[in-house]
């Protein structure tokens, strides 16, 4: 089979011959479909200071099981976040990750929609919304976040407000059903809002934490860190929660269940669509990350094995 690969920080990313791995205890074998491209991998791959294995969501067919897969046989087409080489015509992945993909339903469809759809709306969640809130989203034309911008909506956000990186965005940000949309280097974000969806961090948790009204909340969800100072919280009485998907797919399966259900049903019912900016050859994985690395997609960014 084919895998991406590189050999030191920063890359080349190249497409090498490895043999069809072997599915472990719970584990599934995959064929891939479609498999999507996120900033914390490309960032692993330019930042990390030794090779990884590419990972990241994937969509497929079961081939294999290993020992004690309940949930799941051979034939069955599936969707969930792989920890080992996922940039391949085939990937492992665990049992409690995968979750099953509707009939009629395309792999660049599950895999744009799942994995980011989860961390949408476990963030949001995570804010607390009450009806009739306002709401901020930041990389609201990302794969995250034009998927959160949605969710908000569904959610009864009495006004939802996208941050992007350029207008160029701003187009397609109000398409989702944003009422407003800045760019970061706006001056002024418009009205303060009652809570905060961060996928950036880093120097924009500041503009972000300004963008609250008192009382308010952020919910930091990206691989970007930054900085809180304790003062701005203190005046405000505001305050930052982080959120994780993982520790919710691995501790809380029940809660992972519901949300999945409900991204489906939402689908199904035309509520919510995950937008694909472009689908790569698993060859021209290079030309993907670059799309992400320039903050140029507009959703998802998808390989095709």
């Amino acid at each position: 089979m084919r895998r991406v690969r590189y050999e030191h920080t920063g890359g080349p990313l190249f497409v090498e011959e490895a043999p069809v791995p072997e599915p472990g205890p719970g584990e599934l074998l995959v064929r891939c479909e479609a498999v999507g491209v996120t900033l914390p991998v490309v960032r692993k791959v330019t930042e990390a200071a030794e090779p990884i294995a590419l990972g990241g969501e994937i969509a497929g067919e079961v081939t294999a099981v290993g020992a004690g897969v309940t949930r799941f046989r051979a034939g069955d087409r599936v969707t969930g976040l792989c920890f080992g080489h996922g940039y391949a015509d085939f990937a492992p992945l665990h049992e409690a990750m995968a979750s099953p993909v509707p009939d009629g339903v395309s792999a660049v469809d599950a895999v744009a929609l799942v994995r980011s759809g989860l961390v949408a709306l476990g963030a949001l969640e995570a804010a607390r919304p009450a009806p009739g809130e306002a709401v901020l989203v930041t990389a609201a034309a990302s794969g995250v976040g034009h998927l959160a911008v949605q969710l908000a909506r569904v959610r009864d956000a009495g006004r939802v407000v996208g941050a992007v990186s350029c207008a160029a965005k701003t187009g397609f940000v109000r398409s989702l059903g944003a009422d407003e949309v800045f760019r970061y280097d706006d001056g002024d974000w418009g009205e303060p809002v009652d809570y905060v969806l961060d996928a950036v961090g880093g120097d924009l948790l500041t503009p972000a934490l300004a963008a609250l009204a008192p009382g308010g909340r952020l919910v930091a969800y990206s691989s970007g860190g930054g900085t809180v100072q304790a003062y701005d919280l203190l005046v405000g009485a505001k305050s930052v929660i982080g959120f994780q998907m993982a520790r919710i797919a691995r501790g809380e399966p029940e809660r992972y269940e519901r949300w999945r259900r409900e991204l489906w049903r939402l689908f199904g019912e035309g509520a919510v669509r995950p937008a694909v900016h472009g689908e790569f050859a698993l060859e021209d994985v290079a030309k993907a990350h670059a799309v992400i690395e320039s903050r140029g997609n507009l959703g998802k960014v998808v390989l095709r094995p």
